[in-house]
């Protein structure tokens, strides 16, 4: 049995309402995958945007392994205290990683959440030497369109993420870098400039997918635009 534990902010947790990348990605791997897998972690919810609060359980389509290890407004600061845990816990094989924007809008500048990124992989690792991880690259969002700084602090950090990457990968535990979701709009796959519609989510899941097809021969190519 194959465990994806999906870790990330607030496109990875989804809101009430949605299906989730996670979702779209069960679905591919579900098709394409040739064994047994599932999702693991130690959170099942969405975010319930009435309540502000991890509370709810209405998603599009509930039936799929629904855990994971996400949070809205959490980002790798908050998230590399916790991932050791989870590891242990559930026993992941595999990361799925989505964070940093929140990181660098609110809580710490590029080259200190590269910093929490190294200590994110150094927790996972001490949890489960032999995991792997794929990171995705932060997916500018309409903030960067209209703060410059704050554009070239989210470029910065994506340069920090790939020598990370590059200076951590081995092959007892690979990590990936994930190219940027292909031909991703946030004024299209998007319905907020940040978070995620329907065809963001298959766009998400399918740098997931590809990743994972190109480097491990995991599942196949991503079917853009399935249901």
């Amino acid at each position: 049995m194959l465990r994806f534990m999906p870790v990330g902010d607030s496109m990875t947790i989804g809101s009430a309402g949605e299906h989730t990348w996670r979702y779209r990605l069960w679905q591919h791997l579900c098709r394409t995958y040739g064994g047994p897998f599932t999702f693991v972690g130690p959170r099942e919810t969405l975010y319930d945007k009435t309540t502000e609060a991890p509370t709810s359980y209405e998603y599009a389509d509930p039936d799929f392994p629904r855990a994971h290890l996400a949070g809205w407004g959490e980002g790798w600061l908050h998230m590399a205290p916790l991932v050791g845990e989870a590891v242990r816990t559930y026993g992941a094989d595999v990361l799925l990683v989505s964070l940093g924007l929140i990181d660098l809008g609110f809580y710490t500048n590029a080259e200190q959440t590269a910093q929490n990124v190294r200590a994110f992989v150094a927790q996972a690792r001490e949890a489960a030497p032999r995991i792997r991880m794929v990171l995705l690259p932060v997916i500018p969002n309409i903030r960067a369109e209209v703060d410059a700084p704050f554009a070239e602090q989210v470029d910065r950090f994506n340069d920090l993420l790939a020598e990370a990457v590059a200076d951590l990968d081995e092959p007892r535990s690979p990590i990936l870098l994930a190219s940027p979701p292909e031909a991703y709009d946030i004024h299209v796959d998007t319905y907020d400039g940040t978070h995620p519609g329907v065809s963001g989510e298959h766009r998400i899941a399918g740098a997931f997918a590809g990743a994972m097809w190109e480097s491990w021969g995991i599942g196949q190519a991503y079917a853009a635009g399935t249901d």
